[in-house]
């Protein structure tokens, strides 16, 4: 999982690497940065990073206090203030704090200035010494968030 998550921080950093294009929304703000609580891979304060690859594909990669994330997603409008539907892999907790990690499809609503939440579900994959041995896990959980946004260029 952590070649994973470094293949697709580098891909997307990488991502301002390239040359200006021919698109006719090149000109408009093409990342993100979403600072909340339950951001950042279900983090209990985090941030997310959100990079547009197409008009209306974006990756996403985050992390906070204390877990980290990844997404997919697809933009409603070829803009990055757009709401968009969302995989997300969120990872709460690391070593000893560890409680669980989970993967869902999220629907996530963007504001046309700074507001943005989240709601979607999760299946956990994997529980962690953290989680209590006599919680019982659902097989789907209810994935949110809440936040704002700051897109850039």
């Amino acid at each position: 999982m952590k070649k994973a998550l470094i293949f697709i921080m580098i891909f997307g950093l990488s991502i301002d690497l390239l040359a200006q294009t021919d698109n006719a929304y090149s000109f408009m703000e093409r990342k993100s940065l979403t600072i909340g609580v339950l951001q950042g891979g279900g983090s209990l304060i985090g941030a997310d990073l959100e990079i547009l690859i197409t008009n209306h594909i974006g990756i996403q990669i985050g992390m906070g206090f204390i877990g980290y994330g990844a997404g997919l997603n697809y933009h409603f409008k070829p803009t990055i203030r757009s709401s968009f539907l969302s995989l997300q892999y969120w990872n709460q907790g690391i070593g000893n704090s560890f409680a669980q990690n989970a993967i869902g499809p999220n629907f996530v609503f963007r504001g046309k200035r700074w507001f943005t939440c989240q709601i979607g579900i999760g299946k956990t994959l994997e529980e962690g010494p953290a989680m209590p041995d006599d919680f019982e896990q659902p097989d789907v959980m209810l994935l949110y968030s809440i936040g704002f946004y700051i897109p850039s260029k």
